[in-house]
């Protein structure tokens, strides 16, 4: 499962002149959660971006890293419709990719895609709690969860799931926010080899689905019995 690869040559984009303050990870002392977050939310807090920036960014330090990234704003038990399409979008397609154990890749209209940097500094002031506790818990634990590459590839399946939940806009609290915290438990764990997060993932990813299917059932009631209201009233 090629977690850290590189994305494929792409040119680099006309963004002006601009010094970058991402810097490259050192092998002998990795970067915390919070820390990579930060660098990456700081290159682009002044101007929008667009995801192939993001990419560039990320000096090929890994696409989970970047299904994180767009999973943190749906962290919060408010949903965000107007985002959650294009960004469980391309959660999918990358976890898709991740799944069949192919090099991660994007659409060019994928790539193209404009990212507000109010949406992750905003989030990023609330969610900041999240990644400390992220930090403290992390660590290698049950390696035989993450003891080949057919189980990492086996991992990015409830990823998979859980952006097909977020492509739904439904005004329903927690509906975002439930397969959210599926997607960057899995993907913590699968960053940190904590097999751990990835069985809180697990667990998660089977709670979102219990909570679609409540709400697809209440809505299914809904509509019959609207139905009938008004077949007895235009009937009668």
């Amino acid at each position: 499962m090629a977690t850290d690869a590189a994305p494929e040559a792409a040119p680099q984009p006309a963004v002006g002149p601009r010094h970058s303050v991402i810097i490259p990870p050192d092998p002998a002392r990795p970067r915390k959660l919070s820390e990579e977050f930060a660098m990456i939310l700081r290159e682009f807090e002044v101007e929008t971006v667009t995801l192939r920036e993001v990419i560039l960014l990320l000096h090929g330090r890994g696409f989970v890293l970047l299904i994180m990234l767009l999973a943190l704003p749906f962290c919060t038990p408010v949903p965000l419709p107007g985002v959650s399409t294009p960004f469980g979008l391309i959660i999918a397609v990358i976890g898709a990719r991740l799944a069949l154990g192919q090099r991660p890749w994007l659409p060019a209209r994928l790539l193209d895609t404009r990212l507000s940097p109010a949406i992750f500094t905003k989030v990023f002031a609330v969610t900041r709690r999240i990644l400390l506790a992220f930090e403290r818990l992390l660590r290698p634990r049950l390696r035989w969860i993450t003891g080949s590459p057919l189980l990492l590839q086996c991992h990015a399946v409830p990823i998979v799931i859980c952006a097909l939940l977020l492509l739904l806009p439904l005004p329903v609290p927690f509906s975002n926010a439930i397969p959210a915290w599926a997607i960057m438990l899995i993907s913590a764990g699968l960053l940190e080899r904590d097999g751990g997060f990835i069985v809180a993932g697990y667990i998660m990813t089977a709670l979102a689905a219990a909570f679609f299917t409540v709400i697809g059932l209440a809505g299914e009631e809904a509509v019959q019995a609207i139905w009938k209201w008004a077949a007895g009233l235009f009937g009668g």
